[in-house]
């Protein structure tokens, strides 16, 4: 297969980022260096009634590593994190943790192993300040008062570590803050819960230019520290910019899992529009017509 240049809209190879900690011999997550991917699904499926959403899908992610997931409206994008994510159950399939088979009945159960998700709402208390988002619900207490001080500092912390210098005071008000400021107080929210996978959800729209660079950073920061991303997207500008693997869904079927490097834009559109694309590797899963 012959590799799509720059100026077919391919990301190179790497895009220019140094090699993610799942791939070298010291893991700062703590991980086995291995090839066991921190989550993995195998012939997974969902049905709403008769209406078939996820059809045998089959997806690795690994830990260290920015994956992207594409597909049209319908496609089942929505349904897949939320499989993840435990608000839906499959109905066939299985899922596993770092190897071992995981039953995520509620989301509950998904955080608790470290899947965050960070929702296209954010779900984010615009009259509260930062720090009360970012603890909202699993306050620290000392004396049996607030500590204040304690979550200040685990706060700016977290902001720290993510390298998110934006922000001009923990304490105003999240309503005040741009799209970007927001995104990046919803993830570290995630990251203070010891997330290793982190699902964002269309992170970047209706973000103008410079705050969707706030965003793209953040997400490279998070794949440096080894933790895992998926990250669900229409834009593939921003996709091919951050992304390693790029899994496209069609109509509930999973048509291709590629390197970012052997894809382009061309090619990313036809699987999306048609389930298959000549530009690719064979694709993973059934051909579309093929389901029996």
């Amino acid at each position: 297969m012959t590799t799509p240049s720059a100026a077919d809209g391919a990301r190179p190879a790497n895009g220019g980022r140094a090699p993610s900690p799942a791939a070298t011999s010291s893991n700062p997550a703590g991980r086995a260096s291995d090839d066991t991917p921190l989550l993995e699904l195998r012939e997974v499926g969902k049905n709403f009634g008769p209406v078939r959403a996820l059809n045998d899908i089959n997806l690795t992610l690994p830990a260290g590593q920015v994956t992207a997931l594409v597909g049209d409206n319908g496609a089942g994008k929505s349904t897949l994190i939320k499989t993840i994510s435990g608000i839906w159950q499959p109905d066939g399939g299985q899922i596993y943790w770092q190897g071992k088979p995981v039953s995520l009945h509620s989301p509950k159960a998904a955080t608790d192993l470290g899947i965050a998700t960070v929702y296209q709402d954010l779900a984010l208390c615009d009259n509260l300040d930062i720090v009360q988002n970012m603890f909202l619900g699993r306050e620290e207490l000392k004396r049996g008062q607030l500590d204040e001080i304690h979550m200040e500092l685990e706060a700016k912390k977290t902001l720290s570590d993510l390298s998110v210098v934006t922000v001009r005071s923990i304490r105003q008000p999240v309503g005040s803050l741009s799209g970007g400021q927001r995104q990046a107080v919803a993830v570290a929210r995630a990251v203070m819960q010891n997330a290793q996978l982190v699902i964002m959800d269309e992170p970047t729209a209706a973000l103008g230019v410079t705050q969707t660079k706030v965003v793209l950073d953040l997400i490279k920061t998070l794949s440096s520290r080894g933790i895992a991303v998926l990250v669900v997207s229409h834009n593939l500008t921003d996709v091919m910019s951050v992304s390693d693997r790029i899994a496209v869904l069609y109509l509930g079927t999973m048509a291709a899992v590629e390197s970012a490097s052997e894809l382009d834009t061309a090619s990313i559109v036809e699987l999306m529009t048609t389930g298959r694309s000549d530009r690719t590797h064979p694709r993973v899963g059934q051909h579309a017509g093929e389901a029996s």
